[in-house]
């Protein structure tokens, strides 16, 4: 009999042995303890992040480099060292001057008002300021423009010399050449200024005579 009741109460604290088990690891989900498994994940998700972190500050640097070393390439260009009117003369002169073989350029700005014709006494004038390009020769040619800063200029159709260079004659029909100057200003050309090579620009700003 005493044998049986001891089993009895081995069985009964075991029992409740079990039963306090269960309780504290329901205790510890209540309470947002984190389990093994979750540990571990936190801990490798906190790992991905710092290396993609690392990444990131690596990554920073070198943009920064790239970005120098476009700047040093503009600032190695060759027409760095030249202003920003000298290349339009020199590009204006390559695009629409007569005559490419020069042995210089004469640059003159004239201003709104100034007759087209200075020598001469018919009042017809530029409405806006004009640039005027000549060769150091007859046969270089001349371009007369303005510029609009939007890399367009107009183009007047100006001659390098009025009635051939010589003196007018006698028997000018004045009225028919104000007519002619006054086509000449209503007709200007829009032009767009291409860029060119730099090489080539170079060699024309080379031969500018500026005042």
């Amino acid at each position: 009999m005493k044998k049986w009741k001891a089993i009895l109460y081995f069985s009964v604290a075991m029992s409740m042995l079990a039963g306090c088990a269960t309780d504290v690891n329901e205790n510890a989900n209540n309470t947002g303890a984190p389990t093994v498994g979750e540990s571990e994940n936190e801990a490798a998700n906190e790992g991905t992040t710092g290396h993609e972190k690392e990444e990131a500050s690596e990554e920073e640097p070198q943009h920064s480099d790239r970005n120098e070393a476009e700047s040093e390439r503009e600032d190695q260009s060759p027409l760095s060292d030249y202003s920003s009117e000298q290349i339009e003369y020199a590009r204006v002169w390559m695009q629409l001057g007569p005559n490419q073989d020069v042995d210089g350029l004469y640059v003159e700005q004239i201003p709104a008002g100034t007759k087209l014709d200075p020598e001469g006494d018919i009042e017809v004038t530029y409405p806006e300021d004009v640039i005027q390009i000549t060769g150091s020769r007859l046969v270089d040619g001349i371009v007369t423009y303005s510029g609009n800063g939007d890399g367009t200029i107009y183009v007047y159709e100006i001659p390098r010399r009025w009635y051939g260079g010589m003196a007018p004659p006698k028997d000018l029909d004045k009225e028919k050449v104000r007519e002619d100057m006054e086509t000449i200003l209503a007709n200007k050309e829009l032009v767009y200024v291409e860029p060119g090579e730099d090489a080539e620009v170079l060699r024309l700003i080379e031969k500018l005579q500026l005042p």
